[in-house]
């Protein structure tokens, strides 16, 4: 293991520039196959206590990526007939835009013996993060979204998930076609305290 150093230059802008890109600004190219195993490959080097590794992905793109989102679209307008037509078109279009979608699942043993389902359900979510990350590190746009459909039983049923699996979101991949704007970030020192006894 290396002891500490100082901060590599490259590292440090790379985390100081991390943030997520609107879905809406993602298009072709996305990334092709060499990269997405990449992507994977090093997004599920996560914290995992106990090496359960709870967590799986399905991929979304092409053709099936287009079914999946009128599927859901279609899905938003039975959940809710009213829903208003900038609504309906928003749902239409939901999974048009990044050229790579994946969708980061949690399997949880929740009776499990030593391991919390939060922790398990935490590493689930690290994997989604570290995709982030990746997509970043390979010059792509990234954004990981919920919303409704990850918290839906229809749409576990339409991804064929099992009765101890969720979603824990839908990770957006693709070109960025405009410059992001960056938001505000909170004074981290003021997210900081000290416990005292």
């Amino acid at each position: 293991m290396s002891s500490p150093r100082s901060p590599d230059p490259a590292a440090q802008s790379f985390l100081a520039h991390r943030r997520s890109v609107p879905a809406r600004l993602l298009r072709e190219p996305g990334p092709g196959p060499e990269q997405q195993a990449w992507l994977l490959r090093h997004a599920m080097r996560v914290p995992d206590h106990g090496g359960l590794a709870p967590w799986r992905v399905i991929a979304l793109e092409g053709a099936a990526k287009e079914r999946f989102g009128e599927q859901l679209a279609a899905r938003a307008i039975a959940r809710d007939p009213q829903v208003s037509a900038e609504k309906r078109e928003k749902e239409r279009l939901r999974y048009t835009h990044a050229p790579w979608v994946v969708v980061v699942v949690a399997s949880i043993d929740e009776r499990h013996p030593r391991i919390p389902a939060q922790e398990q359900l935490l590493s689930a979510g690290c994997v989604a993060h570290s995709l982030l990350l990746g997509a970043q590190a390979l010059g792509f746009g990234a954004q990981w979204l919920t919303g409704w459909a990850a918290y839906d039983s229809w749409t576990a049923t339409l991804l064929h998930l099992d009765r101890d699996e969720r979603v824990i979101g839908f990770v957006h991949i693709g070109s960025c076609s405009e410059e992001p704007s960056e938001r505000h970030r909170p004074d981290f020192m003021a997210k900081v305290s000290a416990w005292t006894a």
